[in-house]
């Protein structure tokens, strides 16, 4: 039960993308992993571990083995943001004798997921210090918004489905109109302890009040916001500390604004990981061939949760090719490309999972229906690897409160540590060895 209370306290204090990475930071820092800075020389060792932030809302960390035998990558990637509600730059509005919220959407959130339960904000605030801005966390920790709904009595069809507008029906309720237009400035600039003409920028978000649970009959089941995907997060990041016996160069990516394309700086398809691998490569004393070789030896765990049989609509998923909660790590395939699984990739994986005697499934959607896709395709357009596409098989994807089997963290522990603790051989596209 450690691993539970241990994942679920990561994520309930990690309400906005920037709590996330900063819990991560914590975690290796506690481990002994040093601090780089991209706008500054690297210098490194082998034997010792290193980490890097980009945006503050992504993170690198990489163990280098004191022998580099075999050189090449092995990696993991996950990512730190979930759907949700962004604040907009002017946020209040009077509403009807109310104050409410200007926000839009982040990602493609479940909308009818976010009424009726108490809501607040975290993300970053940029603030004025002398001649210098001063980026600064926020989270406001007490029960501040809630989107109300329609009472059926107003809404007759409201159970006959419904398409909920969000400039309309999801803006959060502030307060009531007794409000001042500086109300929300001056909350934030007693949250930051400055005054609010110093606030020049901001990047919040809502978040679910809500706290991570333990639940079932038998306790066999977790659930919390966010579970998609800084469940991966938490868990690559503490398979890489666990991992004690580093053959390779062992990489944990984190990424960005996965729910939004993987389009940003700081995202999968920008140079964040490949300018890291690059930098590693020539730290070492390696040239540019021997980079490519390299990376031609290299393999991804590319690390984001799959969809479970729903208990009431298991018309929803393929027959054959589905997952449950508490049978094991889901193998996603996909035959456009939406995960980078191949057969060579899947079965490397497959037999890291028996090494590990952990079990697996294998997922696909329903033919007849569009799926999800991940970062792993899109980082494979800067970094091209083998990869597969694995995650944790859930309930409730993009809402803000998803449910998910309580055995599957231990099973991803397990054989991700392994992973890490293990030497991927591999030889052309034709052998493939774990040692």
């Amino acid at each position: 039960m450690e691993t539970y209370r241990d994942l679920l306290n990561f994520i309930d204090h990690s309400h906005s993308v920037f709590h996330a990475v900063n819990q991560i930071e914590q975690m290796l820092v506690k481990a002994n992993f040093i601090q780089l800075h991209e706008m500054e020389k690297w210098h490194l060792e082998k034997g010792k571990s290193y980490y890097v932030k980009r945006n503050n809302s992504s993170i690198i960390a990489f163990v280098l083995p004191n022998n580099i035998n075999d050189y090449h990558y092995q990696i993991c990637a996950s990512h730190s943001d979930s759907p949700t509600f962004k604040i907009k730059d002017k946020p209040q509005l009077k509403t009807n004798g109310y104050v409410s919220l200007n926000v839009e959407g982040y990602g493609g959130m479940i909308d009818y997921s976010w009424f009726d339960r108490p809501l607040s904000l975290a993300g970053r605030a940029i603030i004025k210090q002398d001649d210098k801005l001063i980026s600064k966390l926020v989270d406001i920790d007490r029960d501040l918004l809630m989107i109300p709904s329609v009472a059926i009595h107003m809404d007759r069809d409201i159970n006959n489905g419904k398409k909920f507008n969000h400039q309309i029906d999801l803006l959060p309720v502030f307060g009531d109109d007794s409000l001042k237009d500086y109300s929300f400035n001056c909350l934030l600039a007693k949250e930051l302890g400055c005054n609010s003409e110093d606030i020049l920028g901001f990047d919040l978000y809502l978040y679910n009040r809500n706290k991570a649970t333990i639940w079932g009959l038998n306790e066999e089941f977790i659930a919390s916001a966010k579970l998609d995907n800084l469940q991966n997060a938490y868990l690559s990041t503490l398979s890489l500390i666990n991992a004690k016996e580093p053959k390779a160069i062992n990489v944990m990516a984190c990424f960005d604004n996965e729910e939004t394309g993987s389009l940003s700086m700081q995202g999968a398809q920008s140079d964040f990981m490949k300018a890291c691998l690059q930098r590693i490569n020539y730290c070492l004393g390696y040239n540019d061939e021997q980079y490519y070789q390299a990376i031609s030896r290299s393999f991804m765990i590319s690390m984001d949760n799959a969809h479970a049989v729903h208990p009431n609509h298991p018309e929803k998923t393929d027959k054959e090719n589905c997952a449950y909660l508490n049978k094991g790590i889901v193998i996603k395939n996909n035959a456009n490309q939406s995960y980078t699984t191949s057969a060579i990739s899947g079965a490397i994986f497959k037999s890291l999972c028996q090494k590990a005697n952990v079990p697996y499934q294998t997922f696909a959607n329903r033919s007849d229906m569009v799926g999800g896709s991940t970062l792993g395709n899109i980082s494979n357009r800067q970094v091209s690897l083998h990869s597969v596409d694995i995650g944790i098989a859930q309930l409730a994807m993009h809402s803000s409160y998803e449910c998910a089997g309580i055995k599957d963290s231990d099973y991803m522990l397990e054989a991700i540590t392994l992973y890490y603790n293990s030497d991927i051989v591999i030889n052309g596209s034709d052998e493939f060895i774990i040692k």
